[in-house]
This record gives C-alpha cells, sequence and structure tokens, in this order.
C-alpha cells in the first residue's frame, strides 16, 4: 500500500485529536444517568495513556477529561484539536530590538552557527549571559524563515524553483570538472575538463581537456565555440577566478552578452551542469584508464558526447535528445563575424617605447620598425583571438606591426632611419644666434638693419 492509499491524520494536531476522542468518544454516544459522567471521567482519570510520538505514558485529570467531553460534543472531531501557542517561537524573552539584532545577523552571516552568534553577542555585551537558550533562537530563525537548510540551500527565505532558458542558444553554462591525473615524463599532471552547456537543450557546446584553469582556457574554448554557433544571450559562470577577471566581462560587454555568476557556495543554483558533470563521470572519466595525454582524454570525451550524450533521451526535455533539441530550435539571425569578434578580443594598453626602439609586454621585449616613437607613450594592441598572434601598435590610425627583438640578428642590421616623417635636422638653414641678438639689444642697434637674417 502506497503513502497516497494508507490514510493517516494528516498532521500532529489532527493525531492528538483522534486520540483524544478515542477516550472520551464512546461517552458522548451513551445515555448517562445523573451522576453517572463524574464517575466514568473519574474512572478514565485513573488510567495511563500514551500520547502520540510520547516515549512514556500519563494521566489526565478528571476537568481536562470533562473538557474534552463538552468540546466534541459541540464540535466533534476538529474542536478536540489542541491549540496553538500564540507565542510560539517569538522568543519571547527577548525584546524586539534584540530579535531583530539576531535576525539581521543570520541573514548578513548565513553560515554562522547559533551558539557563535550567541558567544559573539554574550561577549561583546548586546546580550545577557543566558539570556536566551539556542534552541529558542533556532524557533525564532524558524519562524522568519531563516533557518539553516533555506540559508544554506537558498540563499535566504525565498523558495528555489526549477528554471531553464526560454530556447536553446539564450544562456550557455560554463564550469570546470577535475578529472583523474595522467602521468606524462615521470610526473602525474593535473587534468580540468572544461565545458560549456547550452542551458534549454543540455546540449554540450564545447568540451576540453587542459591540465590548468585559467581565464584564457575558457576563452580560447569560448572564441571557438563563438565561430561555430554563434553568441549566446547570456553566459553563466562559477564564481572562482578563472570565470571573474576582466577579459571575459569585458569581452562578453562588448559582444553584447550578458555574463551572470550564482550566489558564492550555492553549487544548486548551476544543478544542470552538476548533473552532466556526474553523468560525464559515471560514463566516461570513471573508465579513461590509461591515458598519456590531453589528446587522448580528449578525443574520449568527444566520442562520449557524439556517440551516446547527444543522442540518449533525456528526462528533462521529456525524453527527447539534447542534440535533436538544439538543432530543430528557431533561433534569431546571426549578425555576428569575425570583425566584431576580433574588436571585442583587442586588448590595449599603454608602453613607453624605450630609445632603442623596444617595448616590454606580457614579459616578452618587441620591437618596433618606427625610429621616430622612440621614447614616447604609444597604445599597444593585442588580440587574444589567437593567443600566437603579434601585438601591434596604433599610432595616427595605422596598425604598426611589432615583432620579437632579436639581438643577434640586428648586430647585423643596417640601422634604419627614423622616418615617419619626423626629420631629424631642418631642411633648410634657420636664423638663431641669441650672442648676437644680445649684442644687438646692448648696443642700440636694431636687428633688421644687419643684413637680414643671420
Amino acid at each position: 500500500m502506497t503513502d497516497l492509499q494508507n490514510l493517516k491524520p494528516k498532521d500532529h494536531a489532527e493525531e492528538v485529536a483522534i486520540f483524544r476522542s478515542q477516550i472520551i468518544g464512546a461517552l458522548t454516544r451513551r445515555e448517562l444517568d445523573h451522576g453517572e459522567l463524574a464517575t466514568t471521567l473519574k474512572e478514565l482519570a485513573a488510567n495511563r495513556y500514551r500520547l502520540p510520538g510520547a516515549d512514556s505514558t500519563r494521566t489526565f485529570s478528571v476537568p481536562t477529561l470533562e473538557r474534552w467531553y463538552y468540546a466534541y460534543k459541540g464540535g466533534q472531531l476538529e474542536a478536540l484539536r489542541p491549540e496553538p501557542r500564540s507565542d510560539s517561537g517569538r522568543a519571547q524573552e527577548l525584546t524586539a530590538e534584540q530579535r531583530t539584532l539576531l535576525c539581521d545577523i543570520r541573514r548578513e552571516h548565513p553560515s554562522a552557527s547559533v551558539p557563535l552568534i550567541l558567544r559573539t553577542l554574550t561577549l561583546d555585551g548586546r546580550l545577557s549571559k543566558d539570556a536566551v537558550s539556542a534552541s529558542t533562537v533556532r524557533r525564532l530563525f524558524a519562524d522568519e524563515g531563516l533557518d539553516r537548510i533555506p540559508m544554506r540551500d537558498g540563499k535566504g527565505p525565498k523558495t528555489r524553483m526549477r528554471w531553464q532558458a526560454e530556447r536553446p542558444g539564450a544562456l550557455w553554462q560554463g564550469d570546470v570538472c577535475y578529472g583523474p591525473g595522467i602521468l606524462m615524463g615521470g610526473r602525474n599532471m593535473p587534468v580540468r575538463i572544461h565545458g560549456l552547456l547550452d542551458d534549454a537543450s543540455r546540449y554540450v557546446i564545447a568540451l576540453e581537456a587542459h591540465h590548468t584553469e585559467r581565464e584564457v582556457d575558457m576563452l580560447g574554448m569560448f572564441v571557438r565555440s563563438l565561430r561555430r554557433h554563434g553568441p549566446p544571450d547570456t553566459l553563466y559562470l562559477d564564481n572562482g577566478a578563472t570565470y571573474s577577471g576582466n577579459i571575459l566581462s569585458t569581452a562578453c560587454a562588448r559582444m553584447g552578452i550578458s555574463l551572470l555568476h550564482p550566489r558564492p557556495y550555492d553549487p544548486q543554483a548551476r544543478g544542470k551542469m552538476e548533473r552532466f558533470w556526474r553523468t560525464l563521470r559515471e560514463g566516461c572519466l570513471d573508465f579513461l584508464g590509461q591515458v598519456s595525454s590531453l589528446h587522448d582524454i580528449n578525443v574520449r570525451l568527444w566520442a562520449f558526447l557524439d556517440e551516446h550524450y547527444h543522442k540518449a533521451p533525456h528526462a528533462s526535455l521529456l525524453g527527447r535528445s539534447p542534440a535533436r533539441v538544439y538543432e530543430t530550435a528557431e533561433r534569431p539571425t546571426d549578425r555576428f563575424d569575425e570583425r566584431k569578434l576580433r574588436e571585442a578580443l583587442t586588448v590595449r594598453v599603454r608602453r613607453r617605447v624605450r630609445r632603442d626602439t623596444t617595448l616590454p609586454l606580457e614579459g616578452v621585449d618587441w620591437e618596433l620598425d618606427q625610429g621616430f616613437l622612440a621614447g614616447r607613450l604609444v597604445m599597444v594592441a593585442r588580440c587574444l583571438v589567437d593567443m600566437n598572434e603579434a601585438p601591434w601598435v596604433e599610432h595616427e590610425g595605422k596598425a604598426l606591426p611589432l615583432h620579437p627583438v632579436d639581438p643577434a640578428k640586428n648586430a647585423h642590421r643596417k640601422r634604419p632611419n627614423r622616418g615617419g616623417g619626423h626629420a631629424t635636422t631642418a631642411s633648410r638653414p634657420v636664423p638663431f644666434d641669441p650672442p648676437s641678438v644680445l649684442l644687438d639689444r646692448a648696443v642700440g642697434r636694431n636687428p633688421s638693419q644687419q643684413g637680414g637674417d643671420r
């Protein structure tokens, strides 16, 4: 018999009411002679009874049994339900200000335990010692919707709800999963699985194994995904340092993609991604066996996706497969192109060119061919679409290429002119004779009378 087929009291109050009716219910249906009710109640009061959920038995007084008797005659089972205390869970021994203080602390510091809160408030003098018990404070928090379970699982009194994006392509979730280490060159190298998941279809946009979990690793995978699938409306990433740097936030803002992060310490908010990692572990990662390179891992990951995960019916998709939902969905026209991608991922920094026309960038010395920029502040640009692409200098609307410095090669190069329209000597003599000007002034002579230009 299932729970829905087994008739039980709907709550503890009804269970208590049924217990009381079993004691005095039969009396209400009898025709009693004068004085027989009092005699029967005394007999019932001499018996011992076990309350629902109690470990021991107890007796009930005649006035109590009499009150139950008349209540049941007037209102049947509902009248025997115990009335809740009007001050239940209200911590009446505390002032209103103290109750507000306790609730404010719980809201701001949800991880703090009740003993820690009480101990701290007692030590700093805001509560007297033993002013209130920990159980009373817990009841207060429960009454205000601030008990540990909703604060831990929902980060507040609001109810957690199941949700998903309105359509495929609207939201991508990104995360990193730790895989088993591999032995390479006598060293045990870590494995980090980076993934992007389409929220509405559960389709895996990208899945790659790396040795690190840097922001540039996710960026590279994100760029490849943009070229293949176009941009999503929203990118939903973890709060870790891997995803909270300036590169991703700036790039997403330039591309018109909203970048979101969940509340800290709230993995349940990203349940779809966590569920996929579980599926990946159970179907692939736990059975990798002996692999010796990231390539060996990646080809196995991609085979798992293409031959199983994307084709398998998904319970949350009403039995449809992720590939079917993703590939058959209508998506808005994609106006994103390579030029927009490059502009969105171009980083610009100011650097001063050294006198030898070199400048430092990320630990590497780069060299300019334009000598007239020596000693000047310039804007150096680099596109993160391809990390192997050389940076360049932006000057007066032109892109001036940079190349790594090769001192040995420079020893045999002919030194180029400074060029750039900035000649080092004047094209014609310019009159400039400070001593003669002072002499003319001393003797009262007009310089214009001495033959014009000096």
